[in-house]
């Protein structure tokens, strides 16, 4: 538990079992899967391809119904959209013929409430965005939409912000200006935070916790804590705390070796891949 923390547990998931119903049979997704994320925390969740880590989050968020198990929000089930829970996808799902603003509006338009234009302005001055309202989806970049797609989460002032691989598909430049962005704005409103990354240094930078998943049916396997106080800058990312870190998750993943200061003249220093 992180100083400063609730002792109690904003999120808990308790053996969340999901099985899909398929044309060629039923699909064991996760299996007796429990995780608690505590109040203010940025907890990511890595593991290899396929291994249940967005059905994980699809089912926090109450978007996918469970086979077994439950998912608490401070101590209620999630059976449901919940308004205190946002979402932000892998693609900003910007309609693309409502320009920003409208964007931004639209969940409201639907929900028939009124936005707080105050705080939404403050958020886009945050990330970039002032001034932009007027503008469409196709007249911003990848990275622009995906920080209005973040606006828009956190218009509703969540008290959880799930996060599926967001950032996935920017370059890596942009990818770490929205790293440096969520923790900024994590910094002020201490947002609880669950993040899905295949990006083990994304998951390091922005975590207070990194919890590896086995492969499917998803468990959780491990998880190891993050030391670095914050705010963080980038250039921890080049330490060798960071580099072991590393390693020891992706040793978990891939079952790969990984040396920083490989020796051609000997077998030992080479990337070993473990089998079996």
């Amino acid at each position: 538990m992180l100083a400063g923390q609730s002792k109690k547990p904003k999120l808990e998931v308790l053996n969340a079992t999901k099985v899909y119903n398929t044309r060629s049979g039923d699909l064991l997704a996760i299996d007796r899967c429990s995780l608690e994320i505590m109040e203010g925390e940025i907890v990511s969740i890595v593991g290899p391809s396929g291994c249940g880590k967005t059905t994980l989050l699809w089912s926090m968020s109450g978007l996918h119904g469970l086979s077994a198990g439950e998912v608490l929000l401070d101590g209620a089930p999630v059976s449901g959209p919940n308004a205190d829970i946002s979402m932000v996808f892998q693609d900003a799902n910007l309609l693309p013929w409502r320009n920003l603003a409208a964007n931004i509006n639209f969940p409201f338009e639907i929900k028939g409430v009124k936005p707080d234009w105050i705080w939404i302005d403050e958020l886009l001055n945050r990330v970039g965005l002032e001034g932009f309202g007027g503008r469409f989806p196709g007249e911003l970049s990848g990275g622009m939409q995906q920080r209005a797609a973040l606006v828009r989460a956190l218009s509703f002032k969540p008290s959880v912000l799930l996060m599926d691989e967001p950032f996935g598909a920017l370059d890596s430049f942009t990818r770490e200006e929205m790293n440096r962005l969520v923790e900024e704005i994590w910094l002020d409103t201490k947002t609880t935070i669950v993040l899905i990354t295949h990006s083990i240094e994304e998951a390091i930078f922005l975590s207070d916790r990194v919890v590896v998943m086995s492969p499917r049916p998803g468990r959780v396997a491990s998880i190891h804590p993050v030391p670095f106080a914050r705010p963080r800058s980038m250039e921890i990312m080049a330490t060798k705390e960071v580099f072991d870190l590393t390693n020891a998750i992706k040793q978990e993943i891939v079952g790969t070796q990984v040396s920083r200061y490989p020796n051609p003249a000997t077998s030992e220093d080479q990337p070993t891949q473990v089998t079996g």
